[in-house]
């Protein structure tokens, strides 16, 4: 256990009792005994003392015992409806990663790219990011990983040896497969987990609905936009591969292709449910209209979805279901209890007074609405290269929802791209799982990284700036 770890498993606890034992209220008893929880969260989350979902269970044990709120109402946070959007998200992904269809379709996505070097590239980018919008970048990333290595491998065994141009072309596959699976999962509601934990923090609290498809509106053309960019600066910039030739890597591709075989009935099963709940996404509010009663929600369509891969068997003769309840072993349940440890802290923040407090301070002072939004934007993505979006995303949403009803402007205006910074980390190893794989392959040094992340770092606060002031405003 580093020594990070060791002092933060007990700050965490002598900075909370220090807080709430303090002769005087910094806010009022209850906001002081939020603030108090809330610092023992952050420090265990910085320090990575606990697993970061152990930490998100803390206001369920300290909000009832503290008087904040009843154990009830704390606890109807973990079970909030979004939750189980992405618990039926989570089975999806299970299910293309069991049948192996999301390996198949990115092998594809790479064949159709073409095969000259900038078209690998290309194609390993679209194909990460597009498993990246409906699986997690760290499973995408970890089918990519093996693909890449195999291409890059032709190239170290070639005649003339691993030249400048095939370690650039290596740098470019290996962090362009990290900087897409960061981006790509921006462009939908399931796609990255900060995304969740807002929708979910609009709904219990403000009431404010984002839909599958409105996100995507949004999500989708900075997602492009971004691997865009993150394209360009890597293989026209920062490592260009001029004289780098081959078609080896076709053969690669064909290769692993055989070896998936025929699309298997079981993949077209989990294709046809997927492609039936993507529709049933988009087109939900048009369903609603044409049938009032029905109802449908986000929720209720990932639910079916998850019911429908467990309930519509394959060969009823032999029992034989798309996935079963044992294959939830590999489920992220810990995201799940660390999306209720958001709305629980966030719940605590608002009731407490802390939200209307910060809300009051900004409506007081003189600050500009648009040097807000920007050191907003400019905190969240700097800070979330040093530690858990999840977790950012769960302490800082209602306090920026705070910031935006002070300065009376909409909160989506500041919300949205203040979340969608928190998956923008492109600098360092340790600020996404997929930076982290990458890295560990062993065809990148930090300082690359660092080099190309900055970049993309500070385009990305440029573009959330241009959606804050321009894009936002024409949308909601």
């Amino acid at each position: 256990m580093p020594l990070s770890s060791k002092l933060g498993l007990f700050l965490g606890p002598i900075v909370f009792l220090i807080v709430i034992n303090l002769p005087f209220d910094l806010l009022s008893s209850n906001g002081d005994a939020v603030i108090a929880v809330a610092l023992w969260m952050i420090v265990w989350w910085i320090s990575d003392a606990v697993s970061i979902s152990v930490t998100a269970l803390l206001p369920l044990l300290l909000f009832p015992l503290l008087k904040i709120m009843p154990i009830a109402e704390v606890g109807s946070n973990y079970g909030s409806p979004i939750i189980f959007l992405f618990f039926g998200g989570f089975v999806m992904a299970l299910a293309l990663e069991k049948v192996n269809l999301h390996k198949r379709i990115a092998l594809n996505i790479i064949r159709i790219t073409g095969t000259t070097p900038n078209k690998v590239v290309l194609g390993f980018m679209i194909a990460t990011a597009t498993l990246s919008m409906w699986i997690s970048n760290t499973a995408s990333t970890v089918v990519m990983l093996p693909i890449a290595m195999s291409v890059i491998g032709l190239l170290i065994n070639d005649a003339d040896g691993f030249t400048k141009s095939d370690q650039n072309f290596a740098l470019c596959v290996m962090l362009g497969i990290a900087f897409s699976a960061n981006a790509g999962g921006i462009a939908t509601v399931i796609g990255t987990p900060p995304n969740s934990v807002l929708i979910g923090l609009l709904e219990s609290e403000y009431d404010i609905e984002v839909s599958f498809l409105k996100w995507m509106v949004i999500g989708l053309p900075f997602s492009i936009l971004m691997i865009a960019i993150s394209y360009v600066v890597l293989v026209k910039w920062m490592f260009p591969n001029k004289q780098l030739k081959f078609n080896a890597s076709r053969d690669v591709i064909k290769s692993e292709l055989s070896k998936l075989g025929p699309m298997s009935g079981k993949e077209k099963m989990v294709l046809v449910i997927f492609g039936i709940t993507i529709f049933l996404w988009i087109f939900r509010t048009l369903i609603n209209k044409l049938f009032p009663d029905l109802g449908l929600s986000d929720t209720i369509i990932s639910i079916l979805a998850a019911i429908s891969l467990f309930a519509i068997p394959y060969n009823l003769k032999k029992g034989d279901f798309i996935i079963q309840w044992k294959d939830t072993s590999k489920l992220a349940w810990g995201i799940l209890i660390l999306f209720g440890g958001g709305l629980a802290l966030a719940k605590g923040m608002a009731v407490s007074g802390i939200v209307d407090f910060v809300a009051n301070t900004i409506a007081a002072s003189e600050i500009s609405i648009l040097v807000t939004a920007v050191l907003l934007i400019a905190l969240m993505l700097f800070m979330t290269e040093l530690m858990s979006n999840v977790a950012l995303v769960a302490v800082l949403a209602p306090v920026v929802a705070g910031i935006a009803i002070g300065l009376e402007i909409p909160m989506l205006y500041l919300l949205i791209p203040v979340t969608m910074a928190s998956s923008c980390a492109f600098m360092l190893p340790m600020a996404t799982p997929p930076n982290a794989i990458v890295f560990a392959s062993g065809y990148i040094k930090v300082h690359e990284m660092a080099r190309a992340g900055i970049i993309l770092n500070l385009i990305s606060v440029g573009l959330l700036i241009l959606m804050f002031q321009f894009v936002l405003p024409i949308l909601f």
